[in-house]
């Protein structure tokens, strides 16, 4: 399809609401990613929305690892990343719990992707903060390893510096995650197609796509 031809298809907005912290959320991504490339009559105009598991993770950090053992057990643990890689297949996403060694307050995660969207940027810093934390096992809230990503990806590091210095966009992060769950969304990824249409797991690319041009036709019509 030649570039006139895709600026010539209609535009539906899409936003990703996810946190990157979340095993399923990075799935989600994976299989969206399948999902868009298989639509060739309708344009994305994709943004991700923040939504925060745990935001009253203190700044630095914390080892959640106890708790959550705590929580399901040392077999429930086993079980549920189990599934995850199980429910991982087909997505190339090489998970490694092992290499994760606390689990960060995602705030400033969110930050840069919300400015990554003035460059076009937001699904590549997405993809590459899920990968650091569950492929890499890198604390995805330390400062110094955004600013490392965001240079990967052509971002202006000292003015990303100067942002995180300051208290810039924590408001507007934390009142998009409020929006969110007045949304209805009780669980992350969730999709929200045109404003209006909310899909919420991570489905499989094919439901995905259906999913996309149903509420395509559904908002042409209206």
């Amino acid at each position: 399809m030649s570039n006139a031809e895709t600026e010539n298809l209609p535009v539906l907005q899409l936003d990703v609401i996810s946190d990157v912290i979340c095993p399923w959320c990075f799935i989600g991504k994976r299989k969206l990613d399948a999902a868009l490339e298989s639509l060739t009559d309708v344009r994305i105009n994709l943004m991700w929305r923040p939504y925060q598991l745990y935001p009253d993770t203190p700044t630095e950090g914390a080892d959640l690892t106890a708790k959550i053992k705590q929580r399901y057990g040392e077999e429930g643990v086993k079980k549920m990343r189990e599934n995850i890689k199980v429910a991982a297949e087909g997505t190339n996403i090489d998970f490694a719990f092992e290499k994760i060694k606390i689990t960060p307050n995602t705030m400033n995660a969110h930050r840069l992707i919300r400015w990554a969207a003035s460059t076009g940027q937001q699904h590549m810093i997405a993809e590459a903060l899920f990968s650091a934390h569950f492929e890499q096992g890198r604390n995805i809230g330390d400062v110094a390893v955004l600013l490392e990503i965001a240079g990967l990806h052509g971002m202006d590091v000292p003015l990303l510096a100067e942002l995180f210095e300051g208290n810039n966009d924590i408001e507007a992060t934390r009142n998009d995650d409020a929006a969110a769950r007045d949304l209805g969304v009780h669980g992350v990824p969730a999709f929200l197609a045109g404003g209006k249409f909310l899909l919420m797991g991570a489905q499989e690319p094919e439901y995905l796509s259906r999913f996309i041009e149903k509420a395509r036709q559904k908002l042409a019509v209206q």
